[in-house]
């Protein structure tokens, strides 16, 4: 039986969270809020133009940005309101509804691996305790040769600096860059943001299960 995900459960106690989620992001950019920040550092890593994968795009904030800035972009959330909303408001980028713990792009027809995969706004902190080594082994799976995975969350959220740093290893990943935000500030073990830039070891992971 598939686990609840800490996002569905809020969305259970609160069915209109997807759409405050939608809501507040339309008010930061009527106000002329930079929300780009992400977008800004991933596209800074990023090869000339690369393929990007947005793991948990929610309404596209990051994919969009990066799709303007010229990458080939695939999201995929498992919220169908908030994929619904970046079909909206980023046409271009390939949209999809789909659970991380089972992505499997090449079975829907997005064959190519990825240069760099985001995965961004604390969605490693919103999947259901206990899911993270397998999602991170699905990520693996979709990364190039040479490819990155750049993470980001925040301390407090009930899954751990630590623990990412033993998930990722174990899905095959090593951390080449620790930063504490964004803007690439320095990374120390009292942080309370980690932004973790994985490199894909040439390893064999079984993704099933």
């Amino acid at each position: 039986m598939k686990k609840e995900t800490l996002w569905d459960a809020g969305k259970r106690a609160d069915p209109d969270r997807s759409a405050a989620y939608i809501q507040r992001f339309e008010q930061l950019i009527s106000e002329g809020a930079d929300l780009h920040g992400e977008a800004r550092c991933v596209d800074a890593m990023a090869p000339r133009p690369a393929r990007i994968l947005d793991a948990g795009c929610g309404q596209g904030r990051v994919g969009g940005e990066l799709a303007l800035r010229g990458h080939s972009v695939v999201g995929v959330d498992a919220d169908a309101q908030l994929v619904e909303a970046a079909r909206a408001a980023h046409p271009g980028p390939v949209w999809l509804v789909g659970d991380l713990t089972e992505l499997d792009l090449p079975a829907r027809g997005v064959a190519e691996s990825f240069d760099v995969i985001v995965c961004a706004g604390n969605v490693l902190a919103f999947l259901a305790p206990g899911t993270a080594p397998q999602v991170l082994v699905r990520l693996h799976r979709h990364l190039a040769r040479g490819g990155r995975l750049i993470v980001g969350f925040g301390a407090g959220r009930g899954y751990t600096f630590d623990q990412f740093f033993t998930d990722a290893a174990g899905a095959g990943f090593s951390v080449s860059l620790r930063l504490a935000t964004w803007d690439l500030r320095v990374w120390t073990p009292i942080s309370d943001y980690l932004v973790a830039v994985c490199e894909a070891e040439a390893r064999d992971i079984n993704c099933a299960g």
